[in-house]
């Protein structure tokens, strides 16, 4: 049996603004292509199909497009889609009684029964073969909110412990179903400890001090493949082969210009995975740095205009991030790096503005006490800030201005 494993598609996403759905479509058309030609058994999507819980008809309408023609083209292709944090759990799960007589299965809630127990029957997902033969089982779990997992009492991470009591129930309760030589094999979008995160996972993880996060011994080490989701970056956790995170397949920050995304491929004999890839997903339009290390203005702009002119060329053009050194706040920098960029075949994302080391750049490394804040003045404080984000004193002529604002204000108090 091939099993598939993808998560983070995030389908809607702006990228600085920019819409991505071309983008989003490429990898679609790749992904319909790469289960054929490799005769994919099972695709597991790992949760985030979407970037927003109340996605655009358009994206839905994409995501749905797809199910429809990677089942139509494989049609022995079985499907198990979860949801993730930035999915509506309901939402999601919507279309599945249309889906019932179909191979495709959507988990987004954790249901309980009439007494309040966890449902963890309608987590469990018989997956088959070519030959519609029971090859093994799949532990659908979506992205956990609280209350979804067990209440674990005196213990020092209830979430941790909440978690890994889910799982442990779950592979039990597939046991009972399990026969000799079937495969057990989970799915989860969460944290792990240890992993290694972009500047996007930064953004919207690692919250409450990090407790969220489990060890990659929370999965049965009986578990023949765990596929995550949640963290963008591809990668084995906990020095386990066995559980990994796909990745997302397409960039998400600049910090992921040479880093190449990818799919998992992964045969199964028996309970053992007897064959594991990666196949790297094409980059559909790429991240561009100019220049490749902050620069001063006058470098940038001769940069810049040696960018190719855009010549009629009809795919979206290259994402570019535009790196600048300066000595202080420049509000016309903006205007000037737009008219470099006049007809080039890009699209300014980000200006990335660091500034020049001065003698005061460590006038401001220790922290502000409370009880000396309250004596210091409102241009004390302006003053500060400023040499603290810009390492440079505070120009004479914006000094002068703040101060007339600041006595007009306590003026009219």
């Amino acid at each position: 049996m091939k099993i598939l494993h993808t998560a983070d598609w995030h389908i809607g996403q702006l990228f600085y603004e920019y819409d991505r759905s071309w983008e989003h479509q490429q990898f679609l058309e790749w992904l319909i292509n790469t289960l054929e030609e490799e005769a994919v058994d099972v695709m597991l999507l790992s949760g985030d199909v979407f970037d927003l819980s109340n996605p655009s008809a358009a994206s839905i309408r994409q995501f749905y497009s797809f199910l429809n023609r990677a089942t139509g083209r494989c049609p022995s292709l079985e499907i198990v889609v979860t949801a993730g944090n930035h999915d509506s759990a309901a939402r999601l799960e919507s279309p599945k009684p249309l889906l019932e007589s179909s191979n495709i299965h959507i988990v987004g809630l954790v249901e309980r029964d009439s007494e309040g127990n966890i449902d963890y029957e309608k987590l469990i997902i018989p997956l088959h073969d070519a030959h519609g033969e029971v090859k093994a089982w799949c532990l659908a779990v979506p992205f956990l909110r609280s209350g979804d997992y067990p209440a674990i009492l005196e213990v020092e991470n209830p979430y941790a412990a909440g978690v890994a009591h889910f799982y442990e129930e779950l592979y039990q309760r597939a046991l009972i179903k399990k026969r000799p030589g079937q495969a057990v094999i989970a799915m989860g979008h969460l944290h792990t400890q240890q992993a290694n995160v972009t500047d996007m996972d930064n953004q919207e993880r690692l919250i409450m001090g990090g407790v969220e996060c489990i060890g990659a011994d929370a999965f049965p080490s009986e578990i023949s493949y765990v596929a995550l989701g949640h963290i963008h970056k591809a990668q084995r956790i906990g020095g386990r082969e066995n559980v990994r995170y796909s990745g997302s397949p397409l960039p998400m920050s600049f910090s992921e210009i040479n880093y190449r995304h990818q799919v998992i491929l992964f045969e199964l004999e028996g309970e053992t995975i007897t064959k594991l890839d990666t196949i790297q997903v094409p980059v559909s339009v790429p991240l561009l740095r100019v220049p490749a290390t902050h620069s001063r203005l006058t470098e940038v702009l001769s940069a810049l205009q040696q960018l190719p002119d855009t010549n009629g060329q009809e795919e979206p053009a290259l994402y570019l991030e535009v790196c600048v050194l300066s000595e202080g706040p420049d509000p016309g920098l903006g205007h000037r790096v737009q008219q470099a960029l006049a007809g080039k075949y890009v699209r300014l994302a980000k200006i990335d503005v660091r500034y020049a080391e001065t003698l005061v750049a460590n006038a401001n490394s220790q922290g502000t006490s409370p009880n000396l804040l309250h004596e210091l003045n409102p241009t004390d404080v302006f003053t500060r800030v400023f040499q603290a984000k810009y390492n440079n004193p505070v120009p004479e002529e914006l000094a002068n201005l703040f101060r007339e604002v600041a006595a007009e204000v306590t003026q009219n108090e």
